[in-house]
């Protein structure tokens, strides 16, 4: 009897978890894929007092970085971000990072240690939402020329395959 139940009890979970596998915490189902579809516009005002206007960088191939200061994996691709655009730059690449840290002042401290050379802006939850929702960082978006989303790397990435797309990307025209 006891083995019966067990089996009753792991098929209902079993069956919770095809249900909602890729769901919010919340138990919401997962918000549909940004992908093919054109990437949510934005206007934020950069660390460095400048605009940063994503539809403004049309006709570029961008990369669109959420960060965090206390995350170590997005400390490990900025660098190797900022080395591509000064690679990619001539051929149309724009990097842009989203700091989605809660206080300026230590991203500042970090965008002035690292020289990153590319626009930085503060991000905050409505900018994540309309990204489909930035839950766990880093996130990089690839947004092609026509300012449609191509590609969307979550977490710690693999930095050859991102850089074997986006170079696909800027081959297009």
């Amino acid at each position: 009897m006891a083995r019966a139940a067990l089996r009753g009890l792991i098929a209902v979970c079993l069956a919770l978890v095809c249900l909602f596998a890729g769901g919010a915490s919340t138990g919401e189902l997962a918000a549909p894929s940004l992908l093919n579809q054109k990437a949510p516009e934005f206007v934020r005002t950069g660390l460095d007092g400048g605009r940063v206007d994503l539809a403004s960088y049309r006709g570029k191939v961008v990369l669109l970085n959420f960060w965090a200061t206390w995350c170590a994996p997005c400390q490990v691709e900025m660098p190797v971000f900022a080395a591509w655009q000064r690679r990619y730059g001539l051929r149309g690449l724009q990097v842009l990072g989203i700091s989605m840290d809660d206080d300026v002042a230590p991203v500042s401290r970090l965008a002035a240690r690292m020289k990153l050379g590319y626009p930085l802006a503060m991000g905050d939850a409505e900018l994540g939402k309309q990204y489909g929702g930035v839950l766990g960082l880093p996130i990089t978006f690839l947004v092609g020329r026509n300012g449609v989303l191509r590609a969307e790397f979550e977490g710690e990435t693999d930095l050859k395959a991102l850089e074997t797309r986006l170079t696909a990307l800027l081959a297009e025209h």
